[in-house]
């Protein structure tokens, strides 16, 4: 069987929303399979003048090891010079060398067509075509419905379809994107009359976030000064206005991520323009460009400096209408600095588009056992089949609300966020999220219904403690306890907590009331660590200081069922300083009599210890340390001696690796409830919330 597979993405005209396509595709077939390339037969520009936006969306956002100069035939200058000098059928021929060389290194590679700007159009379709029949790849057309009506966009779309068909190219699926939400029925309708059932048809409505240009953008196609906000670039501009008129006329026209066009004069429209953006009141805007090449007061300057400005504030020489107008033009780009867009196009990938179909179609994908990308996606997919509640103690720190945005925007969980709801709102309006009191709780403990309900229970919990009901309902007003009782009450389904807490702190709660289940003595913890090339297990790097035998033994068999649990085949190495028979000394005793009893009391599981960590995980060093091992060379799940040795060591991998950690995730507790690090990221958030709901669904 050939196991290098490829896709042909193509399209007949310049702003067809490819990127959709593309970054879904790469999300989806990371899924599937560890290495995937990506070809571009003809780039815009020389990569040492300008490298191609696309390849650097797609690169830093999946970490793929794409090398320029191997990932393309020509720059658009060379075709087009080659053109000229008649010579467009050794084009073809380099273009389908250089694939060749390429494919060899890749599971699957995509390959992208041109993008129809400037001279040479008329060849670079045949291009398309040719190229995609030459290396034998089935096609996606991509079009855009974008100004056309339906029987343009059906006429558009069996003409491109026909030109494939006639040249004996496969054609997988089409994808009209950017129309009227309006038409997009009636569309579908009409282009599955046209092309029949057999082919996959995806039609795309208008996306706003998709279509936005970033202030970056807007900066770069103005040519404008930042005077203030250059953090703030990334901010998305969906629509402008002018600042021409009275102040209380127009705050009425303000919407949420505006772009306010203003002569440079106009400082009161300026003032309120931040004022606004300040407001509760008032929606985020995105941000402002005075125009006329009128410079600002000297103490409307000194206002804003001593001002919290989170918008940026640009200066041109244009006019004001002829600004807005430049403004209009632009073309939005996906690029590695938008990871709001990145992340908005493969949702619309995986909304609108049957990918179990475009899977069946594309067979074969080579299994290379468990990526980390294939972990994270399967993370992802489990935890959707059976939606759950997660609650969010630490509801007014940025990191916890840009996950929670992202989890309800991918439809992964609910959501209750506790903290001050006034103080949460007023963050998620700054930050520009899409939460809302009708896709996520929010609550302030002591304001609850369930208030004085929750704090009898705890006291009634803690009676043998001898604790007075005044502090049980004072420990109730913490985030953490509050959330702990949602889920021992039922009312959330688990918790994630940690961001700005100490471990105790998440932990605490839950060992007085949650407890362990039944036959588990301790609760402890595991990190998924996502390396370049395969998850591993560790246990425990954060819960148990020293554990004795009877400890390490229970923390094993918790961590290969947890293994299990989430796909990965358990092969357990209990690690010591000794690999076998060999060592001698008191920790080596502890780790041998923890492997005797995993041994005795799970038959079941694939064991050694104590073995060394390298002895662990390579194959040769396993191999001449333990040539009769099932586990060594081969280990999946690793256990520490102690948290000294299993923090340090994870943090290590973690750094030197650039290895994704996911965890610490705690196993023993009755219902989940998880810790983060201090340190956390917004990946860090998300990824932690997927586990503990796919714990929830046990």
């Amino acid at each position: 069987m050939d196991t290098n597979k490829s896709i042909f993405i193509a399209t007949t005209q310049p702003f067809s929303g490819k990127s959709i396509v593309a970054l879904g595709l790469v999300d989806m077939l990371l899924s599937k399979a560890h290495k995937i390339g990506y070809f571009k037969p003809i780039i815009n520009n020389n990569p040492e003048v300008k490298k191609d936006q696309h390849f650097e969306t797609l690169i830093k956002h999946f970490n793929l090891p794409i090398q320029y100069e191997k990932s393309y035939g020509y720059t658009r200058e060379q075709a087009n010079q080659m053109i000229e000098a008649g010579l467009q059928g050794e084009i073809i021929d380099t273009i389908i060398t250089k694939y060749k060389v390429l494919e060899e290194e890749y599971d699957f590679t995509i390959i992208e067509g041109s993008d129809f700007l400037g001279e040479g159009t008329a060849f670079e379709f045949d291009a398309n075509v040719a190229i995609a029949k030459n290396l034998g790849s089935p096609v996606i057309i991509v079009l855009s419905g974008d100004g056309k009506s339906v029987a343009q966009v059906v006429s558009s779309a069996v003409v491109t379809l026909n030109n494939f068909l006639q040249r004996k190219v496969k054609v997988l699926a089409v994808v009209i994107n950017k129309v009227e939400e309006g038409e997009r029925k009636e569309i579908k309708r009409a282009l599955q009359d046209h092309l029949g059932k057999e082919l996959i048809l995806a039609v795309i409505p208008k996306i706003q976030e998709l279509k936005s240009p970033s202030m970056r953008e807007v900066k770069d196609h103005l040519g404008a000064e930042v005077l203030f906000g250059e953090n703030f670039l990334s901010n998305p501009a969906d629509h402008f206005i002018f600042g021409a008129m009275q102040v209380s006329n127009f705050l009425k026209h303000i919407r949420k991520n505006v772009l306010i066009v203003t002569p440079g004069d106009r400082a009161d429209i300026i003032l309120a323009s931040l004022q606004a953006n300040h407001s509760q009141n008032f929606p985020r805007i995105a941000g402002i460009v005075v125009t006329g090449g009128f410079e600002i007061g000297e103490s409307v300057i000194k206002l804003i400096e001593g001002s919290d400005v989170n918008v940026p504030i640009l200066r041109v020489d244009d006019p004001s209408f002829y600004a807005a107008t430049k403004v209009a033009a632009i073309h939005s780009k996906i690029s590695p600095d938008t990871p709001d867009k990145i992340l908005g196009a493969i949702n619309t990938f995986r909304k609108y588009i049957d990918t179990d179909a475009l899977e069946k179609e594309m067979i074969n994908f080579v299994g290379v056992g468990m990526t980390p990308r294939m972990f994270q996606f399967q993370l992802v997919k489990w935890a959707k089949n059976k939606k759950k509640h997660i609650v969010l103690p630490e509801g007014k720190d940025e990191r916890i609300l840009k996950a929670a945005d992202r989890l309800i925007k991918q439809k992964v969980v609910k959501i209750t966020l506790l903290g001050d709801v006034q103080e949460i709102i007023a963050s998620i309006s700054r930050l520009g999220l899409s939460l809302t009191k009708d896709n996520c709780q929010i609550i302030n403990p002591q304001e609850s219904f369930y208030f004085e309900d929750y704090a009898n229970t705890f006291f009634e919990l803690r009676k043998g403690k001898k604790m007075p009901l005044e502090v049980a309902k004072d420990l109730m007003t913490d985030g953490a306890y509050y959330g702990t009782m949602m889920v021992y009450k039922g009312h959330a389904d688990g918790m994630v907590s940690g961001a700005i807490h100490t471990t105790a702190h998440t932990i605490r709660p839950a060992l007085q009331f949650i407890k362990t289940k039944p036959g588990i003595s301790l609760v402890s913890s595991v990190f998924f660590m996502c390396l370049p090339d395969r998850v591993t297990v560790f246990g425990d790097c954060a819960i148990n200081i020293n554990p004795s035998s009877e400890e390490l033994a229970e923390i094993a068999i918790s961590s290969a069922d947890t293994s299990k649990r989430f796909g990965i085949e358990p092969r357990v190495a209990m690690l010591s300083y000794s690999s076998g028979e060999s060592g001698t000394g008191e920790d080596v005793e502890k780790v041998r009599k923890a492997t005797e009893i995993v041994k005795s009391k799970r038959p079941d599981i694939k064991v050694e210890g104590p073995i060394q960590y390298d002895a662990a995980v390579d194959p040769v060093t396993g191999r001449q340390k333990m040539p009769n091992s099932e586990v060594a060379g081969n280990a999946s799940v690793l256990i520490f001696p102690d948290l000294n040795t299993g923090n340090n060591t994870y943090k290590a991998v973690q750094r030197e690796t650039g290895a994704v950690a996911i965890g610490p995730m705690l196993q023993g507790l009755n219902k989940p409830v998880n810790d983060l690090s201090r340190g956390c990221t917004v990946d860090d958030v998300f990824n932690t919330v997927v586990i503990t709901a796919i714990q929830a669904q046990e």
